[in-house]
Parts: C-alpha cells; structure tokens; sequence
C-alpha cells in the first residue's frame, strides 16, 4: 500500500468520529424537543410502523467511541452483536469523458457533491464498470471501458469503502488488464470483490467487523457477453470474473459465508438494460440466494433505477441505476444512494436517498425534486414481487 492511502482502520475511526459528532448534536436536539413536548403535552409517546421514524431513533444513539471492541456473537444469534449497521450502496460507475477530465483535475472532486451521503454509512459499496489500466488487449465488444490510476483515488476520497468489479466490463482489456486493477486498487487502499486471480478469491467476501458485527459482501455477475463467458469466469488457476450465471457457485459462496458472518450481503450486476422492471431470472436468483442466507441482495447494469422492499425477511433492491456515469437521458441520468441499516439479520430500514446526473457526476437533490424522486422511487417496487 502506499504511503497516501489510508488503512480500514484509520477511515473507519475517522468516519466513528465524524457520525459520533453528528448523532451527539442529533440527541441533542432530540432531547430539547421532547423536554418542550413534555412541557406542552405532559407527556412524551411515539408511535408508528414506517422506516423513518426508526432510523431517526437508531441515528439519535451516540456511535460507541470504539465500535470494533464489542463482542461478536456467535453466527447463530440472529441479531450478531445487537448493534446496528448502516450500508450505503450506489450503482454504476466508470470513468469515460466528461468524467475523465475531471478526474485528470482533482479526484477529489469526482465524488465530492455525494461524498457525505457515503461517508455517513458505516460501509459503502459501488460498482467500478471499468478496466483500471494502461495496457492488456482491447476485448472483442462494442463497448469498452478504461481507466487509470487515479480511479480508485477518486473512490477512497469519495468515501467508497468497496468496489466490485464482477461485470460486463471488470475484463474489457483481458487478464492483464484485471491484474492491473487488482494492483491499482491493493496500492490504493480500496477493497475489491467479485473478481480475482482464481475461482477461489472471485467469490471470496469482503468481510469487515463493525459495531461488533461481522459483515461480508459478495460480488458476482449475471451478465456476461456469451462468447466471452469462458474467457472471462474465474476458476481454479484461472484470473476472471465471479459469475452469477454459475448459480451453484454462487449458492455455495453464500452459504460459507453464513457461517462465520452475522450479515452477508450479495452485489450483483444483472438485469436488462433500460428495463425498470427484474426479470424472471432476476426473481429467481434472489429467492435463491435469500434461500442460502443472504441478509441483502442489491444490484445494478440496467443503467435506470429498479425497485426494492422486502424479500422474506432480505432486502432486494433490484437496480441502483447509474452513479458516475455519463447519461444522455433523463431516465438515465436518475440516480442516488441505497442506504440499508441492519442489526445481524434483521432488516431495521431502509431508505433511497436521490440524486441527479450532470456532467457524468451525481448531485443529491432537494426540495421538490427530491420529493418527485422519491414518490418515483416507491412507484417501481409495483413490478418486484417485493413488500415494503
């Protein structure tokens, strides 16, 4: 790693910080408002079953000062340590032009309008939808994605904690062009799933303990090019992709990582593009996984936002849409941030948090918009199968 980058450990206290900060000033104002409630209505009460009200208790909760030093429960405890956790997840993001240019200027600056939204979370996740090299051979596509270096600096000072590169184009400029992702992103500090130099590694989790729980996040891919399939699946002593469409595979990932994680998390890049709507395959496959013990199955590829509810007792969100992403048109262009606040394998809440492209970059949005967005939102779960 390099002397820049931050390790785990120094980003995860400085975000314990700066949310402790937040939820002090929080309780505080939580505290005066009912003290002048009590005084008005002689007596405080609080009723409800929407996810808001929830999470505005959960955030009024001072961050312990050492979040990892609480005990791990054993897997079988449903709540892990009983503390929750809050993960932030966001869809597809590459670095072509207007973008690139940016990045050139200041990787700083790509993320920095959404930046907050992800650093609040204890743990974001995104989609890198690009090579991260100078070299390798161009794949036999129409499309093609290629990015330097300074991608994954972008991500880290976005407040990116993982990337999964299990996708259409995680291998756009073959296997030397993953391996120089791998490097790239190992020299930068940011975690990587989904992709690997065998079968083995592809499938192996992110694991990460925080608030006492342990945490592990899968990635794979649904969508491969048929004639690159092959070339592109991670196997034994073979570099590639995780793939999704290796369900058995999958399936056995998930369960391993059940025994040892108290929430396990699958990223998966699926779908048709442009349809808002999941595909029977789709369906299929997160009832599968929810089956071998996914707590959170979430996804993106379609380039629009999907809908998301409940799946059982898992949370399915089927398309994040594009994140960092050129967009050429108003549907594209929709965005945001998936937040998902869980204690072990219970679903406390959930919530989208919308924003808007321009230029390639997201801008969370305010006032009217917002409220348009989010009523948008609520609307896609209608064609899930899935419950609020």
């Amino acid at each position: 790693m390099t002397t820049h980058a931050m390790t785990l450990e120094e980003r995860a206290a400085r975000r314990a910080v700066r949310r402790s900060l937040v939820r002090r000033r929080r309780a505080t104002a939580l505290a005066l408002g009912l003290g002048l409630a009590a005084l008005v209505m002689g007596v405080v009460a609080s009723s409800g079953d929407d996810t808001a009200p929830r999470r505005e208790a959960q955030t009024a909760t001072p961050a312990p000062t050492k979040p990892r030093s609480v005990p791990v429960a054993s897997a079988a405890d449903p709540l892990g340590s009983g503390k929750p956790v809050t993960i932030a997840f966001a869809g597809d993001i590459h670095f072509e032009s207007p973008i690139r240019e940016r990045l050139a200027s200041s990787p700083a600056s790509v993320l920095a309008p959404i930046a907050p939204m992800l650093e609040e979370a204890d743990l974001a996740v995104v989609n890198l939808e690009t090579a991260v090299t100078s070299g390798g051979s161009r794949a036999a596509k129409e499309f093609t994605f290629r990015a330097p270096v300074g991608a994954f600096d972008a991500l880290r000072l976005g407040g990116v904690d993982v990337a999964n590169l299990a996708n259409n184009h995680g291998m756009d400029f073959g296997t030397s062009g993953l391996r120089d992702t791998l490097v790239a992103a190992r020299r930068a500090g940011v975690p990587v799933i989904g992709a690997g130099i065998n079968g083995r590694s592809a499938y192996e989790p992110y694991r990460a303990t925080l608030n006492g729980q342990r945490i592990a996040v899968i990635g794979a891919t649904q969508v491969l090019d048929d004639h690159l399939i092959d070339a592109w699946s991670a196997g034994p002593g073979d570099p590639g992709l995780a793939s999704a469409k290796n369900e058995p595979r999958l399936v056995q990932a998930v369960k391993q990582a059940r025994r040892t994680s108290d929430t396990v998390v699958v990223f998966l890049h699926w779908g048709t593009e442009l349809e808002g709507c999941p595909t029977d395959v789709q369906r299929s496959l997160a009832r599968m996984l929810a089956t071998a013990g996914a707590d959170v199955i979430v996804g993106s590829h379609a380039h629009v936002l999907s809908g998301a509810g409940k799946l059982g007792k898992a949370f399915v969100a089927y398309g994040l849409g594009n994140f960092v992403f050129y967009a050429s048109r108003e549907l594209t262009s929709r965005s945001g941030v998936v937040e998902v606040t869980v204690t072990g394998r219970r679903i406390d809440a959930y919530r989208f948090r919308p924003a808007r492209i321009s230029g390639g970059i997201p801008y969370p949005l305010a006032g009217a918009e917002r409220v348009e967005a989010l009523r948008s939102w609520r609307t896609l779960r209608s064609c899930t199968g899935l419950r609020p």
